[in-house]
């Protein structure tokens, strides 16, 4: 029984790089599967490395019936026992009918309209577990399944090559540039921090606003904005300090990849690190919004390594528990299996 995955975003992001790195395990774990995707170079070498069986669609909102035709043809020949629809631009095209169970899965407060037709669906938060339900939606028909973080053996990227001095404190900040992750935020705080560094790893709209606020901060010769980068562990690795101030965020990968990286976390208590955080115990929790807080906590980890390595302790202790990739993976397996006998 095949699992055809669908994911129609264009852009890179937390629930992108997710989905590969779950096809990845689920690939290594020798799971019959095949990807429908838009156009992305960089998602479609990324899947040919892992051998999964790649088809690029147009996936054009809002009216496209040619893609729902396509991925029609596609299940049937490829004999697909399950549909798995990553997100709401897939769940425009998907069909709605066919001899397969089709499964959404969300990893935010997402509108149901777009999962109409499904036949299940999973959060990756108990919380957004229960807003689906809240929303509606039957309970015994939808699962909590996390995300998961495998670092990869790449080594740490060259501060050199980023011209950032070796001896520096160097705090690194994940994510897309964008409003809702507080970039903003992290650079404030730089400001009140005159002995660190900064890279900053995403894309996006909000690129050259926060290249101006470092200018009028007085922190543009501290920050290295890196753009988005495919080597994520190389980053953490070379890091000292993760911060993540996002102000909204319902799961925040970059906390289960802090910990998975054994890097110090400081993130903003946003509904997803919220949920996932032991404050104090595996990562520090500061108010959103809070440029002083995040500089603050800062500053106590360069003061006290003992705390860090507390901290980094704790957060490899969950990853090796309820964030495992075999735990999670078995998870999946379990759930394709279920529906591929009914």
């Amino acid at each position: 029984m095949t699992v055809l995955h669908l994911l129609g975003s264009p852009r890179h992001g937390g629930a992108e790089t997710f989905f590969l790195d779950l096809l990845d395990a689920l690939q290594r774990d020798g799971s019959p599967q095949a990807a429908a995707i838009h156009a992305n170079p960089d998602r479609e070498r990324a899947l040919a490395a892992m051998s999964v069986p790649t088809f690029v669609l147009p996936f054009k909102p809002p009216f496209d019936l040619a893609t729902g035709r396509r991925i029609r043809r596609l299940a049937r020949r490829l004999d697909a026992g399950v549909l798995v629809q990553w997100m709401n631009r897939a769940g425009r095209v998907v069909p709605r009918t066919g001899p397969w169970t089709r499964i959404g899965r969300l990893g935010g407060y997402y509108d149901l309209k777009y999962y109409r037709g499904a036949d299940f669906l999973v959060g990756n938060t108990r919380d957004i577990v229960d807003y689906i339900v809240r929303e509606g939606w039957p309970a015994d028909r939808v699962d909590y399944i996390p995300n998961f973080a495998a670092p990869k053996n790449d080594p740490a990227v060259s501060r050199t090559a980023e011209t950032t001095p070796q001896d520096a404190p160097l705090l690194l900040c994940m994510g897309r540039l964008h409003v809702d992750k507080a970039h903003d935020v992290s650079l404030h705080a730089l400001a009140e921090l005159p002995g660190c560094w900064m890279w900053i790893a995403g894309a996006g709209e909000a690129e050259q606003g926060l290249k101006s606020l470092a200018r009028r901060l007085g922190v543009a010769d501290r920050v290295r904005f890196l753009g988005w980068r495919l080597d994520a562990s190389a980053l953490y690795r070379a890091a000292d300090i993760c911060l993540f101030p996002s102000r909204f965020e319902p799961l925040g990968n970059t906390v289960i990849q802090a910990w998975a990286h054994q890097i110090p976390l400081v993130t903003a208590n946003s509904a997803g690190p919220g949920a996932l955080v032991r404050h104090g115990e595996d990562a520090l929790l500061v108010p959103i919004d809070d440029a002083p807080a995040t500089a603050a906590a800062v500053r106590r980890l360069l003061a006290d390594p003992a705390l860090g390595a507390q901290l980094v302790d704790a957060g490899a202790a969950r990853i090796g528990g309820e964030f495992a990739p075999a735990r999670v993976v078995a998870q999946w397996r379990e759930l394709f299996a279920r529906f591929g006998e009914s």
